[in-house]
């Protein structure tokens, strides 16, 4: 008898174990993440974007996709995903020594249940933390050639500065201060092609390119503004100087270090040039095509 009883005793034990070890086999260890972002556009052949779960402060990755076509799915830690407060999209090297997230962060965004609605408001973030949004953004510009001595080709050239009441001139540009890994490069739309008039991170001051332009002319760098003389040399076949009465002027924000010779998504700023539009007076840019990017994630 006592022989069946341990026997019994035996078989429940086994049964017990087998489905408690069932029991953790069938825990998960992965979840999914699904993005859902709107305006990215394809960076170049050297930069990915990737993803991070923000949990205890720390980021985690959630790998790197070059794809705009959304919704995508990424599989992740079961833990990390439950665990995550916010999210975070940025832009990275393809070939990246660096573990840690980039400054270009693109979306932000904190988890409410179990989605978060992400935007590049952190883009435009200032030292005390208040969000400046880039709808807000002005601007204004002149049509002028100030680098070479010839006045016949005043409409060959666009600076970023308002001289109605000069002088002095002021800065021709009302835009927020930019987040670490992102500058203001303006542009002209030649022939359907998208010309750099320089890199700057303030209204107030020259363009980076200033002293080094390709396209200015040889008398001075021009007035301490963002802008360009296009008298030299040629761009998106058209051959310097030239009259961009018609052409589209755009205001972007970039990545830094810049991830693609093209704009960005982020144009703020946008205005056609009007056909009657006359040297040296000042004329107010509109809103650009696209403000802030938005998105879901969700787990």
């Amino acid at each position: 008898m006592k022989k069946v009883l341990n026997l019994a005793m035996v078989f429940a034990l086994t049964a017990f174990f087998v489905a408690c070890s069932d029991n953790e086999e069938n825990v998960p260890t992965t979840g999914n993440l699904t993005v859902d972002f709107t305006g990215l556009e394809t960076l170049g052949a050297d930069f990915v974007y990737e993803g991070w779960l923000i949990v205890d402060g720390t980021p985690v990755s959630t790998g790197t996709f070059t794809s705009v076509t959304f919704p995508q799915t990424f599989t992740v830690d079961i833990n990390d995903l439950e665990d995550a407060t916010n999210f975070v999209l940025s832009i990275e090297p393809t070939i990246d020594p660096d573990p840690a997230p980039a400054a270009t962060k693109v979306l932000a965004g904190a988890f409410s249940g179990n989605s978060a609605s992400v935007n590049s408001d952190n883009i435009v973030v200032d030292a005390a933390g208040d969000i400046k949004s880039l709808g807000a953004s002005w601007g204004k510009y002149i049509l002028a050639t100030p680098t070479d001595m010839d006045d016949s080709n005043e409409a060959s050239g666009v600076w970023f500065l308002d001289n109605s009441n000069a002088p002095p001139a002021v800065a021709g540009l009302g835009l927020p201060t930019l987040a670490a890994g992102w500058k203001y490069e303006g542009w002209v739309v030649l022939n359907g092609t998208p010309v750099s008039t320089g890199v700057f991170s303030s209204p107030v001051g020259a363009d980076e390119n200033a002293a080094t332009s390709i396209y200015k002319g040889t008398s001075g760098n021009g007035p301490g503004y963002p802008g360009e003389d296009f008298v030299m040399g040629s761009a998106a076949g058209v051959d310097f100087p030239t009259d961009i009465k018609g052409a589209t002027v755009v205001i972007s924000v970039e990545p830094s270090p810049d991830n693609s010779p093209a704009p960005f998504a982020l144009k703020p700023l946008a205005h056609m040039v009007p056909a009657s539009a006359a040297n040296h007076t000042v004329i107010d840019m509109g809103a650009g095509p696209l403000a802030v990017l938005t998105g879901t994630v969700r787990r």
